[in-house]
């Protein structure tokens, strides 16, 4: 009797064990990280168009507070590598930026991916008036500023001599500047000749200080200029939000297309640039706004093997390296 009473004893306990074990693994699940603030970079080009609407119409936070973002914050940049720079710090989320700052900081560790199109095209070669271009020769022995190394418009400018027998380290002599610095120098006459996105040529031009002589799409038809670019700790935690901010892209994209006078309002507003230059820009751009990650794909992927080829990447990036384009629904 006593024998089946300790072994009742010991099966209880052993069934109480077991009970608490149970109770100890059965946790609740993780919770969603909520994103309190959602930080934006851009620069002042009317590439970038889609970011400057959707921010001056109040879209971003309306379309991402149902999705627990509670601030939208912006900074801008005058090119792209120091944005790069900021997003590898830490400071930027989300990058409307030149896709080739992109795979220069890829390269070097940056945890991002390409989720978007933002533009095609959209800069321009621009020379002192009283210069004769005749084509690429006339450049020699002439300074071009243009942004700085790693830049696209610096890769497309670099690419393009070379491709007409220029050497871009002997035959002219390349100064790195933000916009802003460019376009003073070539109107003080501190240097020859300017390649920039738009609306900055255009600037030059109203101001006689310039002419354009080539377009970005002439020494590269069709290549891909800025693009989307989040972080990865975004796409891994907040894969919703990303989904929400190519939708956003896009809704802008589409506003902007059917309504190029106020969007240039909303931008010329955002960034202190000229109404009159930037309506004139738009009107002469051989630039285009777009979306699809997937139609630049190719020119991206080239951009990494100019950039290998120029030495500013130790490897060429692949596309997998580069883009994730799960997020991108056509509509």
């Amino acid at each position: 009797m006593k024998l089946l009473n300790l072994t009742a004893v010991a099966a209880l306990a052993l069934l109480l064990v077991l009970a608490a074990g149970c109770t100890q693994t059965t946790t609740p699940p993780s919770e969603k990280t909520t994103i309190k603030e959602l930080k934006f970079g851009y620069q002042p080009s009317t590439h970038q168009m889609a970011f400057t609407t959707a921010m001056a119409k109040g879209w971003w936070m309306e379309d991402l507070a149902p999705l627990g973002v509670e601030n939208v914050s912006d900074k801008v940049f005058p090119s792209g590598p120091p944005e790069m720079q900021a997003m590898l710090a830490g400071d930027l989320d989300v990058a409307y930026v030149g896709a080739a700052p992109v795979i220069s900081a890829i390269s070097t560790g940056l945890d991002a991916k390409i989720v978007a199109g933002v533009n095609n095209q959209g800069s321009d070669l621009v020379v002192r008036p009283d210069l004769t271009y005749t084509g690429p020769e006339a450049l020699k022995g002439l300074k071009i500023a243009t942004f700085q190394a790693g830049s696209i418009q610096d890769t497309i400018l670099r690419d393009w001599l070379k491709q007409n027998n220029i050497d871009p380290e002997k035959d002219v002599q390349i100064l790195g500047m933000g916009p802003g610095d460019a376009v003073t120098a070539i109107t003080a006459g501190k240097v020859d000749a300017v390649f920039l996105p738009t609306p900055s040529p255009s600037t030059i031009v109203a101001q006689g200080k310039g002419k354009i002589v080539v377009r970005s799409g002439e020494m590269y038809p069709n290549h891909t200029c800025c693009v989307l670019v989040v972080s990865g700790k975004l796409i891994r935690e907040n894969p919703e939000i990303v989904k929400q901010i190519i939708k956003t892209n896009d809704k802008a994209v589409a506003f902007n297309l059917a309504n190029r006078n106020e969007a240039a309002g909303i931008f010329a507003t955002k960034t202190g640039a000229k109404l009159d230059d930037v309506l004139a820009s738009l009107a002469e751009w051989d630039g285009q706004w777009t979306s699809d990650p997937n139609l630049i794909v190719d020119s991206v992927v080239d951009y990494a093997q100019i950039q290998y080829d120029l030495g500013y990447i130790k490897t060429p990036l692949t596309k997998d390296q580069l883009f994730d384009l799960s997020f991108y629904q056509k509509s």
